[in-house]
């Protein structure tokens, strides 16, 4: 399960996902993969067949031509009203999805390409099933693409990372979405069916319980071994306070490369879920 968490979020998943790698633990090998706005794109550049060292040596290059943002006061507000608001979930996420459908943001065909182009490959992979979520801007329902989907993995992962009142909604067969992490941050709920589950995630702030990652790995079984990983001080530093700021990037997937040490090291019972 790869969570959300802005640009920062990419580049720490990256890092750890490669420290990982050089331990002798290689998360690539999972059957499925479920990718959560940042970690869908992580998700999709895993699975492309680019090796982690390459990926991560990206994560270093200091960016240029990349547009910073910022959810500021008002749009952390308006996800809280929705995570928060009462009666049934959906009804909060519709309410923020027609926020994000009204709102002044960049124009769809111009973020499309910018997701397009952080993807190694626009085929969906083959060897491992990639779940990617996004949320009906209008319907507040949740919505997991697949190879299976008939829609383009660029499309569905642009979907999944339309932060709303920030990046522009996207239209995918007549229907609008927005971020998946409207719906959870994890969404390590849909790892149904497997017997071991990996929760790699830059943030796991939730109000509901049903989003909170604890509670969603509860929810599948008591026969399920789960770990979670997020970041360690040193990674919460690195990454700041805005997890859209690409100027945080190189930093971050240091973090999460450092991190990784001590995941493989300090947790014995951590290492051996993971490899065996």
């Amino acid at each position: 399960m790869l969570g959300g968490g802005g640009v920062t979020g990419i580049a720490w998943e990256t890092g750890l996902l490669a420290g990982l790698s050089e331990a002798g633990i290689d998360l690539t090998s999972a059957d499925v993969v479920v990718g959560t706005s940042a970690g869908s794109v992580v998700g999709a550049q895993i699975l492309s067949g680019v090796s982690l060292k390459d990926l991560y040596a990206e994560q270093l290059a200091e960016p240029r031509s990349e547009v910073a943002a910022r959810m500021g006061a008002i749009t952390l507000l308006r996800f809280v009203a929705a995570m928060a608001w009462p009666g049934g979930e959906s009804s909060g996420r519709a309410r923020l999805g027609r926020a994000a459908l009204r709102a002044r943001t960049v124009p769809e065909a111009e973020r499309r390409a910018v997701i397009a182009k952080r993807l190694p490959s626009s085929s969906w992979p083959e060897r491992a099933r990639l779940l990617v979520t996004a949320v009906d801007a209008e319907s507040g329902e949740s919505r997991v693409f697949d190879r299976d989907s008939a829609v383009p993995l660029a499309e569905a992962v642009a979907a999944s990372c339309a932060v709303p009142l920030v990046w522009p909604p996207i239209t995918i067969g007549g229907r609008r979405y927005i971020d998946g992490g409207v719906r959870s941050i994890a969404n390590a709920d849909l790892a149904v069916g497997c017997d071991r589950v990996v929760v790699v995630a830059p943030a796991t702030f939730a109000l509901r319980r049903s989003s909170r990652i604890e509670n969603q790995l509860a929810s599948l079984g008591a026969a399920v071994r789960s770990i979670v990983i997020s970041p360690d001080a040193q990674a919460r530093r690195a990454i700041g306070s805005n997890v859209l700021d690409p100027a945080r990037r190189v930093a971050s997937a240091r973090a999460g490369h450092a991190q990784s040490a001590a995941v493989a090291r300090v947790n014995c019972t951590t290492a051996a879920l993971l490899v065996s």
